[in-house]
C-alpha cells in the first residue's frame, strides 16, 4: 500500500472541539476548499468523531482492527465493497466492519460524519 503522503487528501487528526464545547459543523464546512477534507471534531472515550467534506473518490483500503461508521449529513455518498455498492442519502449511515476492503466516493460534494477508534489510520492498513 502507498504511504499517506501519496494521497491528495486534506486530513487533520487534531481534536478541533474539546469536551465541554459546542461542536459547530457548519462553521467548519463553510471554510473547506479542499475536494477531500477530513477533520477530527471530538474524542469520546477511545473513539473519535470526524467530519468529511468530499467530492471524488478515495482509494481502496481496509482497517484490520477497526470498524468504521459513515453517516451522511448532506449530499450523496457511495461506499464500494467488493461486489456491491451502498448508496447513502442524507440522514443515512452504514458500518463497514474491520477487515472489509472498501472505497468511498462522492459524485457531488457531500458532508459526512465518521465514527471510528482514535487509533485508526484513515488511509487504511497495509
Amino acid at each position: 500500500m502507498n504511504q499517506p503522503d501519496d494521497y491528495p487528501y486534506t486530513t487533520h487528526l487534531n481534536i478541533l472541539f474539546p469536551s465541554l464545547s459546542v461542536i459547530d459543523i457548519p462553521s467548519v464546512v463553510s471554510q473547506v476548499q479542499a475536494k477531500w477534507f477530513n477533520q477530527t471534531l471530538c474524542k469520546v472515550n477511545d473513539s473519535v468523531l470526524r467530519l468529511g467534506v468530499m467530492q471524488g473518490e478515495y482509494h481502496w483500503h481496509k482497517h484490520d482492527d477497526d470498524d468504521e461508521l459513515f453517516f451522511v449529513l448532506d449530499g450523496r455518498f457511495i461506499i464500494d465493497l467488493e461486489g456491491q455498492s451502498i448508496e447513502l442519502e442524507p440522514q443515512q449511515g452504514y458500518v463497514v466492519p474491520k477487515g472489509v476492503v472498501h472505497r468511498t466516493r462522492a459524485p457531488e460534494r457531500a458532508v459526512i460524519l465518521m465514527m471510528e477508534t482514535a487509533a485508526i489510520v484513515p488511509t487504511g492498513d497495509p
